[in-house]
């Protein structure tokens, strides 16, 4: 850092990050990060949501637990809308986490493809 400037970007991009992770939004989206979850994708998974909202400016958390309980499952997200409601999508990779953030944040339309009833079938 050469500059108060430099310093104040620095500042800005740091808190555009955290407030991906906390505030209030619209959507809170919960990347399950369990050891299970880590060995089958989740991490390029979070990456991908955290850097489509950021893109994108959606009015969304993103945040990582630990076991979800369902490791057949894994990589599985949990999406919370500002009601509670939640989305559990399942067997995630980053192209469908695009595609999520896409639909479900951007536009509020429920991928229902990778929604954990339609593994089910």
């Amino acid at each position: 850092m050469k500059s108060l400037a430099d310093l104040k970007a620095l500042r800005d991009q740091t808190k555009k990050r955290l407030d991906l992770r906390d505030g209030e939004n619209d959507y809170r989206i919960v990347v399950g990060m369990g050891t299970c979850g880590i060995s089958a994708g989740a991490r390029p998974v979070l990456n991908t949501f955290v850097e489509e909202v950021a893109k994108h400016n959606y009015s969304a958390s993103v945040t990582q637990s630990g076991c979800m309980g369902l490791c057949s499952y894994e990589p599985i997200v949990e999406v919370f809308d500002k009601q509670g409601n939640k989305t559990t999508y399942v067997h995630m990779n980053p192209a469908k986490a695009e595609e999520v953030t896409r639909k479900h944040i951007g536009q509020g339309e429920i991928c229902e493809e990778f929604t954990i009833g339609a593994a089910g079938r």
